[in-house]
């Protein structure tokens, strides 16, 4: 998965720091990150070093391994000439889910989330104040009525449903990821994730389910998201679905033989799919592959 980056680590614990220089800058605009592709196909960051002289402010964010980032804030009208002539741009961040280096790219897309948190919280929601960083920890407080934000992160589940040697894969209606996918949805307020599962399930295909067994979590920073995965069985033997249009454009039942090949391994919908796949369909196979 996308976060799966070994034996590297990432280390998001906050600091408060200025760049060097040698540093990585991650700059965002419009929802795309600016970036370039080498000459071996590989994706590069500018460094910070790079903008000398430019009117650009720096917020550390995170490190990998002893490899440090840190969010650039310019106006994209005054880019250095130098960079935009090596071929450095402002790419959708759609393509992370397959550059390589892969730490590069999951440290682009994590980058994105904390640029557009910053970004969406630079008002107080309670009073209208000005929002100003904390010098300790990663929080926005409010000077003037102490109201704090820490970056959001929302909850969520993909759920494998399985019957009959079938998986239940389904299609996103209104999106433009196309492909394959698995029952997915939000936490609400007041529920737990097991019934966040049930719910989801139910809203979307009409389905109960039993037997709920968690595989693994995965932080996915292209919606702000901590995803919870889980395997499960129908619950029953009625398995006509009752679509809900407005989520899905399809859904149905399919064999391992039909469930796509992971060409991305970036996302856990699709190494779950994977796991069925791979142990034929059959749910007590796939519960040993879990333990």
């Amino acid at each position: 998965m996308i976060q799966d980056i070994a034996p590297r680590k990432f280390h998001i614990e906050f600091e408060n720091k200025q760049p060097a220089g040698y540093e990585w800058a991650l700059i965002y605009h419009d929802g795309k990150a600016f970036m370039r592709v080498d000459e071996t196909g590989k994706l590069v960051f500018p460094r910070v070093s790079d903008f000398d002289g430019a009117d650009i402010s720096f917020t550390y964010l995170f490190r990998i391994d002893e490899e440090e980032f840190f969010l650039g804030r310019i106006d994209p009208e005054k880019m250095p000439a130098a960079l935009m002539q090596e071929g450095f741009h402002f790419e959708r961040d759609w393509s992370f889910r397959s550059a390589e280096p892969r730490y590069l790219a999951f440290a682009g897309v994590t980058g994105k989330q904390l640029s557009l948190w910053y970004d969406s919280h630079r008002y107080c929601g309670g009073c209208g104040c000005e929002l100003v960083p904390d010098t300790h920890e990663r929080m926005l407080k409010c000077p003037r009525c102490q109201k704090i934000y820490y970056p959001v992160i929302c909850p969520g589940v993909i759920v494998a449903v399985v019957h009959d040697g079938k998986l239940l894969m389904s299609k996103y209606a209104g999106r433009e990821y196309k492909r394959f996918a698995l029952i997915a949805g939000f936490n609400e307020s007041g529920e737990s994730i097991e019934d966040t599962v049930h719910r989801e399930v139910m809203e979307e295909t009409g389905l109960p389910v039993r037997n709920l067994h968690f595989y693994k979590s995965q932080p996915w920073p292209f919606s702000d998201t901590l995803l919870m995965g889980f395997f499960c069985e129908l619950d029953g033997n009625r398995d006509k679905i009752t679509l809900e249009e407005d989520e899905l454009s399809m859904a149905g039942w399919y064999t391992p033989d039909q469930v796509p090949d992971d060409i991305e391994h970036a996302s856990l919908t699709s190494e779950m799919m994977t796991v069925f796949k791979e142990n034929g369909g059959d749910f007590q196979r796939i519960l040993k592959a879990l333990s």
